[in-house]
């Protein structure tokens, strides 16, 4: 398993370089998810393997096989944007195209707001207009925190749906729950409108339509000078990262072939 070093944590990666590669992307996978659950197993590496590009994915701090402290200080501020420009520089990438997914999308664009000459594009998916919702820890009064749900010891006790459902997927890839409680937990800097405004990449937003965690791309899309937002038909937050409309649009984006409207 490869590793680096990002402010005193070892994080794991995958460097998959197929023969004449000319493109980069890095992978930023969600919330309880990991390297191989996101990108591998939903057939995001072969995707790109033979498209002929580069396709870099590091397991975020706190999930997978990076290091998981139980200390949520540890994932705030832009520690995890930080992480990606970090694994940049370790493998001499100087320029990529960066994709994130749900939280790893929050991830992508830190990093390509704190160093926009390093990325070519941007693809943010899995997220929309809730992003700019006042209240954002998907529970109401009675009902328990995605951070309370990881610690809690009867999953059918928690509610809502949603957030049972993140606890039940960090139960199937074996995460560390109270690392995972940590991570949700810290501080991290508000969106920054004006700079995602200034943003001198293309964005693109891609989410499913029935995906109620994200809310409308268009909205997002929106905010940034170059952005494009695309709604898959038939996909919820769980089904759209394996669908095979995501990585057709994913592509289509890269491949410059999506029609822009001037905003």
């Amino acid at each position: 398993m490869p590793s680096f070093t990002s402010r005193g944590l070892s994080l794991a990666y995958d460097d998959i370089r197929p023969a004449g590669a000319d493109s980069t992307i890095v992978l930023v996978h969600g919330f309880t998810s990991n390297r191989n659950e996101a990108w591998r197993r939903t057939g995001w590496y072969g995707a790109f393997e033979r498209r002929g590009v580069r396709c870099i994915a590091l397991d975020q701090r706190g999930h997978g096989e990076s290091d998981k402290p139980h200390d949520a200080a540890a994932y705030g501020g832009e520690a995890l944007s930080q992480d990606v420009l970090a694994l940049m520089d370790h493998l001499d990438v100087e320029r990529a195209d960066l994709f994130g997914y749900s939280m790893g999308a929050r991830t992508a664009l830190g990093a390509a707001l704190a160093a926009p000459e390093r990325v070519s594009n941007l693809i943010l998916g899995g997220v929309g207009g809730r992003w700019f919702d006042p209240q954002q820890d998907d529970s109401a009064p009675g009902q328990m925190t995605v951070a309370e749900a990881m610690l809690a010891e009867d999953v059918d006790a928690i509610e809502p749906d949603l957030v049972r459902s993140f606890r039940m997927f960090a139960d199937e890839q074996g995460e560390d729950r109270r690392a995972l409680a940590a991570f949700i937990q810290a501080v991290r800097p508000p969106l920054d409108l004006d700079a995602m405004a200034a943003l001198p990449v293309p964005v693109l937003v891609v989410t499913g339509m029935r995906d109620e965690l994200a809310g409308d791309p268009e909205i997002l899309a929106q905010a940034f000078a170059d952005g494009r937002a695309v709604a898959l038909a038939g996909c919820d937050h769980f089904s759209a990262i394996p669908h095979a409309m995501t990585k057709s649009t994913v592509f289509d984006f890269l491949d410059g072939l999506l029609d822009w409207e001037a905003r």
